[in-house]
């Protein structure tokens, strides 16, 4: 006799199965058995082996080895970190060297501004001028003293200036950095540049450089004030009638290559241009500094 075909839901595998609901229970617990001795094997024999190699006397301890590797004191200073204020001296005005960017035309003037800030038998640093000054009175000797040593910039001649609107003296100005760098001075982390109108508190400029790393590469200072300023120049360049600093390194490698990025850039403005695009082909960007300011457009003045 046939017998009848079972119910086609019958034949799925499912709950209702009794046979295969005890198997799939017993099935689990195995795999998870399984699994657990699996993945614990790894760790014990990994753990062991610890203990036995921080056990040998050929072998410093793990945990001192960790420590004297992140001994603060040793350490290395990585690109683009800030200063350790352990692992150096702490940088102070006799590490800065000035640049000052100024004209014979109105030297008379201006210089009454740099003697504001600038502290003789302290500080380092020239103004460089476009040609010699002409001293017509007594008074041109009394306060020599009082201002840094003057310095005559070399002759840019060569390098083509095409702005309609700006004058030649940028071209100098832009390589004040560059000669004062070749002048070989000794102990110099910071290279400071400001305009003969410019007012540094030196004390605020020492504690600002004072947080970053002398030996990496570091363009400091800030934007204008001025939206129109930023939008006609740049966003990313530092004014020079804000100063702005440059650490001895970069120094180095912009006084290698300067003369070189002048000749491509013979329509930008200014000095402030001239080194921002310099620098910027060394792939060194700007570190804002608030401190940095141009306060004449804020003001006025």
């Amino acid at each position: 006799m046939r017998m009848p075909l079972k119910d086609p839901e019958n034949l799925s595998i499912s709950a209702k199965d009794p046979i295969m609901k005890n198997h799939a229970s017993l099935s689990l617990p195995k795999l998870m058995f399984c699994f657990i001795i699996l993945t614990s094997l790894p760790c014990a024999f990994y753990s062991l082996k610890l203990l036995f190699s921080s056990n040998s006397s050929n072998q410093e301890p793990l945990i001192r080895s960790i420590v004297r590797q992140s001994d603060p004191q040793k350490a290395l200073p990585q690109p683009g970190s800030s200063l350790n204020p352990e692992t150096l001296e702490k940088t102070s005005l006799k590490h800065i060297v000035f640049g000052i960017g100024a004209s014979s035309n109105t030297w008379k003037h201006r210089k009454e501004y740099i003697k504001y800030w600038w502290r003789p038998n302290e500080m380092r640093g020239h103004v460089w001028m476009d040609k010699p000054i002409i001293e017509n009175n007594t008074d041109d000797h009394d306060d020599a003293h009082l201002l840094p040593p003057i310095k005559i910039s070399s002759d840019t001649s060569k390098f083509m200036y095409r702005n309609p609107k700006g004058t030649r003296d940028a071209i100098r100005i832009s390589r004040i950095v560059s000669e004062t760098l070749r002048m070989k001075m000794e102990d110099v982390r910071w290279f400071v540049m400001g305009d003969d109108d410019t007012v540094f508190i030196t004390d605020n400029l020492v504690r600002v450089l004072w947080k970053y790393d002398h030996n990496q590469f570091y363009y400091i200072g800030s934007t204008s004030e001025s939206h129109v300023q930023n939008m006609d120049f740049s966003y990313g360049m530092a004014y020079g009638g804000g100063g702005f600093a440059i650490s001895y390194p970069l120094a180095k490698a912009l006084s290698k290559m300067q003369d070189k990025c002048l000749h491509r850039y013979p329509n930008l403005y200014g000095s402030d241009q001239r080194i921002h695009a310099c620098l910027s082909e060394l792939g060194v960007p700007l570190t804002r500094e608030p401190g940095f300011h141009q306060v004449r457009y804020l003001f006025g003045w």
